[in-house]
């Protein structure tokens, strides 16, 4: 399992910031959280937000192992 870390408005909507998941690709691991939180799938599907896995930005697919950490960023702004 991969320890999944939600940030921001991403960790409101779900109504946690971590949680162990089995996934075995990132896109596996979207695909599970956009079932139980569609907003956070919908803002991921149109670019809306960052992935990373073991702390390295991620864009695309990736392969995730056993004890990855796997983080999901919301948009942000600032100035």
């Amino acid at each position: 399992m991969a320890k999944v870390l939600l940030f921001g408005w991403f960790a409101e909507k779900a109504g946690w910031a971590e949680q162990q998941i089995a996934g075995a690709t990132l896109l596996h691991l979207k695909t599970i959280l956009g079932e139980c939180h569609p907003d956070i799938a919908a803002a991921l599907a149109v670019g809306k937000g960052r992935s990373a896995v073991n702390q390295s930005l991620v864009y695309g697919d990736a392969p995730v192992n056993d004890g990855d950490e796997v983080a999901f960023f919301p948009p942000v702004s600032g100035g």
